[in-house]
């Protein structure tokens, strides 16, 4: 069972397993700050009427972190690569706790964006005297008039009240800003301890040296940059041989005509290519030498995802 736990552990280096993926969650939620600040300056505007104030405060809230964490969950490869894994091989080659793992790494990337938001609304703390003003018990300040109640509390986010108010309103903002600050420096503690345990374990549970991490990471990164470009080049070459069988000729620039002439097409890859090279790939070695990617493994000729004597699985999730 122990051994099981450990194993899959090891699919939290999903989040955190290269520089790219931190300079990209840095750049999500740089834009994020700055779409925040946008919505704030622009579009928030509190209703200022009781029972319309906190559904509009937790919506702005709310509504814009779920829709950009359903925007990383779609922009994550991963996810799209489930998709692929399960739709072609299911999930025979996973275990529930590996699947649950995945699945967390895949939210964990997307949650980068909607916490972000989440954080700055908190901290401008707007949104939440939006939608917690009307709450505030009249019995907690003092010396407020009786004949005011939760209507006129609404309205203090608007500033629209009757000037014998204004002390108190200045109160109420200033608490519930505490209060709204306050939850938002937790979150930010608490999302910084996970991420520190997640790296902690992602160390501990490697197999890997930190050399040959970084070895794979470079690996991962020049083969999808070899294999984007490949590819465009490949399929303009088809587009060109194609265009010219029906034309008879095709109409291209000069640059184009030198890779038509030096990349003489030989055909097309068959679909049971293209699904050995997709899906989730989990690191394996063959006789003791490491295969980095499904590319790799179909390019050494090894098949099959099952463990055997020549060779062992599950060891690290590619991210």
């Amino acid at each position: 069972m122990a051994a099981l736990i450990a194993e899959n552990f090891r699919f939290l280096s999903l989040f955190f397993k290269s520089k790219d993926v931190m300079i990209f969650n840095g750049l999500v939620a740089l834009g994020t700050v700055g779409s925040e600040e946008l919505f704030s300056v622009v579009a928030f505007n509190c209703p200022c009427s009781p029972a319309r104030n906190y559904i509009y405060g937790l919506a702005a809230i709310g509504v814009p972190a779920l829709a950009l964490f359903l925007i990383g969950v779609i922009w994550n490869n991963h996810t799209w690569n489930l998709v692929a894994e399960c739709h072609k091989r299911g999930t025979k080659n996973f275990s529930a706790a590996a699947t649950f793992l995945l699945f967390g790494s895949i939210m964990g990337r997307a949650a980068v964006a909607p916490v972000t938001w989440s954080v700055i609304s908190l901290l401008r703390g707007e949104a939440y005297i939006c939608a917690l003003s009307e709450f505030v018990r009249p019995s907690s300040l003092e010396k407020f008039p009786a004949e005011y109640g939760a209507e006129v509390l609404a309205r203090f986010p608007c500033k629209d009240v009757p000037t014998n108010l204004t002390k108190f309103r200045d109160e109420v903002t200033r608490r519930l800003r505490y209060e709204s600050q306050l939850f938002g420096w937790l979150l930010i503690g608490i999302v910084a301890v996970l991420v520190f345990l997640t790296k902690c374990l992602k160390h501990c549970c490697s197999p890997l040296s930190y050399r040959q991490e970084a070895y794979w990471a470079q690996y991962r990164s020049n083969e999808n940059k070899l294999f984007q470009r490949t590819a465009e080049v490949h399929s303009r070459i088809l587009a060109a041989t194609n265009v010219k069988q029906f034309f008879g000729f095709v109409a291209l620039d000069k640059e184009e005509k030198e890779l038509v002439q030096e990349f003489p097409l030989e055909g097309v890859q068959p679909s049971p290519q293209w699904n050995a090279i997709t899906g989730v790939y989990i690191y394996r070695e063959n006789k003791g030498f490491p295969l980095y990617s499904r590319l790799h493994k179909w390019a050494k000729g090894v098949e099959g995802n099952g463990p055997s004597p020549e060779g062992h699985e599950m060891l690290f999730l590619a991210s």
